[in-house]
């Protein structure tokens, strides 16, 4: 599925609409160059999930926790050397808990990502505007394609 979001408040929308869908459980996979805006939708979804703390780009944390409605982690990978980091980082206690997991960069580690996840492709087209593919895998995804196709911002 593509999408277009032309501004920022598209970009909330999909956020809030994207948090709406969430499970114990889920994984998001955020990818795109630098500057395609997934810390921005990170936000976003976070925001929507009930977490009150700034969400910042964890890039040299990796992970960072928050509180919502569901336990919150937000992964950058962007600068692990190898799969075998995370899990010396205790990965999979994050991937296979109770809560939400949105990981940056995910493609870096896509051999140890669960099967069932939301993959979400972001393309830059300019300042505002993102080309933006979800494809995934499992309830909450499908749960999410329905929201979505019933969604006209995006048409």
């Amino acid at each position: 599925m593509k999408i277009t979001v032309r501004n920022i408040e598209d970009t909330e929308r999909l956020g809030k609409i994207i948090a709406r869908c969430l499970e114990k459980g889920t994984v998001i996979c955020l990818d795109g160059e630098l500057g395609a805006g997934k810390t921005t939708l990170t936000k976003f979804i976070a925001k929507e999930s009930g977490v009150k703390e700034n969400i910042v780009s964890p890039t040299f944390t990796i992970i960072k926790e928050y509180e919502g409605k569901l336990p919150f982690y937000h992964m950058d990978v962007y600068r692990i050397d190898s799969e075998d980091d995370m899990y010396d980082m205790g990965y999979d206690e994050y991937i296979y808990s109770e809560g939400v997991t949105v990981i940056e960069w995910a493609d870096l580690i896509k051999g140890i990502l669960p099967e069932e996840r939301i993959e979400i492709r972001m393309k830059r087209i300019d300042d505002e505007k993102r080309e933006i593919s979800i494809e995934g895998k499992g309830r909450v995804f499908e749960k999410l394609a329905g929201e979505l196709s019933n969604e006209n911002t995006y048409n």
